[in-house]
């Protein structure tokens, strides 16, 4: 023992010494190379790393004009709804910039006979459930779309549409109730849903959107944001932008004043008079048409003819698109649709501006000075409420009794497709994307209509009858008839077709759509 305990402080005299010298202590022993002072190398060699980390996010703020109804794709007719949902759910049948029909998650299609459109599925796509996009989730979403207990407010983009049915996973055959020459522009509105969150909770699916598309669902807090954020395993182009706000903000100067500020990137619905205040402004022709339906039913103020075409005569369509519009909108055609659209009267003309005419007609009418209600909201459509008040005062000055009533957007909503209580005056902006006349037509044309205030069943007839016509020149010269029809017996007061005007940001870069769709997959930063 004394040996060893000799041999073992011999050991550490020479232990320290070799180390005090700078000898081979330093790399003898393994431990070294594991111990903090090797690990000062690796830290030297990571800060490269560190700058190479990936880049904060890249966001935009996009106002709206008012927090969704719901976030239903297939329910409200919205643009705020669509604000949020162009970009999270996918359609078979997309647009490009120039309204050309083209290929999105279905690849290709045929018309196989008179009643069946057939549509080959782009394999690979999966919802952001990670559920398999296919022909089982496209058979779902048309039946339940079309699905009378859905009460769905697009309805009129696919009253045709019977069915679908399954081929085979990647295959489905849809099915329309006479022939239809339009089936691929429908295809172009309807949006896909994931069957099994659809048949959830009703509450959750409404709230939680689920699609296939660039953007998927992050949050949404009422009356505040709604967030939403690149897919990283969408089966196109990733898009430049990661991540969307979307603000509601009611009043136009507040909108203004965020743009100027930099707090938002996008306003939609910029006014005339703000285009040279904003960073950046774009303007489009549009499709968008401010309108009031009339009620001409047996129980209404304005079942008389008389009263509806004075309606039409009292109002300076003209005065309107320049004083309040700024010269961004033009009277429409006593029409609801515009050259470009299928089934365009080119022979009828805006109702000219004669109060005198308007008088004599009110006074042939009998018309005793009752009360006429105008149900209309504020902050959905461009200068809205200026144009309602106008119109309004405009009626009072030829002797008519008109009362404006403004409701939150909800409500009003259930207002417009309310089809047991019509109020005699609603005010509703239109487009019409399927750039057909049957789209407008079906939903305010019609006796039983999604927006049903005027209606004739001779017009009711020849609407549904056209829709299904496969001769062009014929369904064509149905439409213009009914146009025609339409504007004699003063169906509507036709207004202004205005234009898309946007404020941006100076750092974003985007070219607007004639459809106004806002897809931010298509804008990026500076």
């Amino acid at each position: 023992m004394k040996r060893f305990a000799h041999l073992l402080a011999v050991i550490i005299v020479v232990t320290l010494l070799l180390t005090a010298c700078g000898g081979p202590a330093t790399t003898a022993a393994p431990a070294a190379t594991s111990a903090p002072a090797a690990t000062s190398a690796p830290a030297a060699t990571s800060a490269p790393e560190a700058t190479t980390a990936p880049a904060a996010k890249s966001e935009i703020t996009v106002v709206i004009a008012n927090d969704p109804a719901t976030l239903d794709p297939q329910v409200s007719e919205d643009g705020n709804e669509r604000a949020v949902n162009d970009s999270v759910y996918e359609t078979l049948l997309t647009r490009d910039l120039d309204m050309n029909i083209i290929p999105n998650l279905a690849t290709e299609y045929e018309q196989v006979d008179d009643t069946t459109w057939q549509f080959k599925l782009r394999q690979g796509v999966k919802f952001h459930n990670g559920e398999p996009f296919n022909a089982d989730a496209v058979v779902f979403s048309v039946k339940r779309i079309i699905d009378p207990a859905l009460q769905s407010d697009q309805a009129s983009f696919f009253g045709t549409i019977t069915g679908a049915e399954k081929v085979d996973d990647s295959t489905v055959n849809i099915i329309t109730s006479g022939p239809d020459p339009i089936l691929p522009a429908r295809m172009y509105w309807m949006k896909m849903v994931e069957p099994k969150h659809a048949q959830g909770d009703p509450e959750t699916f409404a709230t939680t959107p689920i699609g296939t598309g660039p953007y998927k669902f992050v949050k949404w807090d009422r009356g505040v944001e709604v967030v939403i954020e690149a897919n990283p395993d969408y089966w196109g182009d990733k898009p430049p932008i990661d991540v969307v706000h979307l603000r509601p903000i009611q009043e136009e100067s507040t909108r203004l004043a965020a743009l100027q500020a930099g707090e938002v990137d996008l306003v939609f619905g910029l006014l005339p008079e703000q285009i040279d205040q904003a960073p950046v402004a774009l303007h489009t022709p549009g499709l968008e048409f401010p309108m009031i339906l009339l009620y001409n039913g047996e129980d209404s103020v304005l079942a008389d003819v008389r009263l509806r075409q004075a309606i039409n005569y009292a109002v300076d369509k003209e005065g309107i698109a320049e004083a309040i519009y700024g010269g961004f909108a033009v009277p429409a055609d006593g029409q609801i649709l515009t050259p470009s659209h299928f089934g365009y009267n080119p022979n009828v003309k805006a109702y000219s501006y004669d109060p005198d005419k308007a008088r004599q007609l009110i006074a042939e009418s009998g018309y005793d000075g009752a009360e006429i209600l105008l149900e209309s909201e504020v902050g959905r459509w461009l200068k809205d409420k200026e144009l309602v008040e106008v119109v309004a005062g405009q009626l009072e000055e030829v002797g008519l009794n008109v009362k404006i009533h403004i409701s939150e957007f909800s409500n009003y909503l259930n207002i417009l497709f309310d089809k047991e209580h019509r109020a005699p005056m609603i005010f509703v902006s239109n487009d019409n994307p399927l750039l057909d006349a049957d789209r407008v037509l079906s939903a305010y044309f019609t006796c039983d209509g999604t927006g049903p205030s005027y209606c004739n069943e001779e017009v009711t007839a020849m609407i549904y009858a056209a829709r299904t016509e496969i001769d062009t020149a014929k369904r064509l010269e149905m439409y213009q008839q009914i146009v025609q029809t339409a504007h004699d017996e003063g169906s509507h007061l036709y207004l202004l077709n205005v234009e898309n005007i946007y404020g941006l940001s100076e750092r974003l870069n985007w070219t607007p759509r004639r459809d106004a769709r806002l897809l931010y997959a298509t804008m990026s930063l500076k």
